[in-house]
């Protein structure tokens, strides 16, 4: 057995839960969500990262149990009460009151907060963005392009070997993902509707350009004869966060991209950069 002082750890928990027109609090499947849908109600998820050292007798940081409890007790009612106040609100100028009922009421350190509004849109806050007062926006695109990975730098035989199938000679297609992850000062949540120019962005300057294309050929970015890089999806990750920052920074003052993730497949994807300050 280890002897040596165990560092800290963190762990997560997601918590499932409705907001129903007709206010009611029932449901017994925790896993789908509690309370349940009723009518036509609002689905959410609130993840919750704390961070220290676990029991040593019992191996537990702290119980999910008091996290689902916290969430549902405290931060549901909060929630459920601006949906019927004003449910035009904005979410992530919601996050810094989540936050502190939170860390109020967990005896380890609090180190994020996720608020999955979709399974494509979520709201953040860090320990980090919580000292800096900002928060996270990120959203999830598709598109649809096909490549193939070839690099002059070896030959047709070594390329054949490397890729594997990847090296087709008439390429390979994928649906790809992108998500965007944008910080964004709390005083400009409301001023600025930054989720819809994160869409506009993404939009013009990314998808444009990549939707649909065969990338190896159509799109200069991945094009080797016209100086671009092989289309991995590590260079894709890195190519998509260098041409979107300028255009996520004209959203608004302190409005930034801190990073990118690229999915080539639901198995495979990349993060860049990998040590964003999130």
């Amino acid at each position: 057995m280890p002897t040596t002082q165990p560092r800290p750890i963190e762990l997560s928990r997601v918590t499932r839960f409705s907001i129903n027109p007709n206010g009611s609090t029932q449901g017994e499947n925790s896993f789908a969500g509690k309370p349940s849908m009723s009518g036509l109600g609002r689905y959410y998820e609130l993840e919750i990262g704390v961070r220290g050292k676990p029991d040593p007798e019992t191996g537990y940081l702290i119980g999910i149990h008091e996290i689902d409890a916290l969430v549902r007790e405290h931060l549901v009612p909060v929630i459920s009460e601006q949906c019927e106040i004003d449910p035009t609100a904005e979410p992530a100028a919601m996050l810094e009151q989540l936050w502190e009922i939170a860390s109020a009421r967990i005896q380890h350190e609090l180190r994020r907060l996720n608020w999955r509004l979709s399974p494509y849109y979520q709201v953040q806050m860090t320990a980090r963005t919580h000292t800096s007062t900002s928060v996270l926006l990120r959203q999830r695109f598709e598109f649809a392009a096909a490549h193939r990975l070839h690099t002059p730098a070896m030959s047709d035989e070594e390329n054949a070997r490397f890729f594997g199938k990847c090296n087709n000679p008439s390429g390979h297609g994928h649906n790809y993902q992108l998500e965007p992850c944008v910080r964004t000062p709390l005083e400009q949540v409301e001023r600025v509707d930054v989720q819809h120019g994160i869409q506009q962005a993404v939009n013009a300057v990314l998808l444009d350009k990549l939707d649909h294309k065969f990338l190896s050929t159509d799109c200069d970015w991945f094009n080797l004869d016209k100086g671009g890089v092989i289309s991995s999806v590590e260079n894709i990750a890195r190519v998509c966060f260098d041409q979107l920052a300028p255009a996520i920074a004209e959203i608004g003052d302190g409005i930034e991209l801190v990073s990118m993730t690229a999915w080539e497949t639901e198995k495979t994807s990349a993060v860049y950069p990998a040590d964003a300050d999130i």
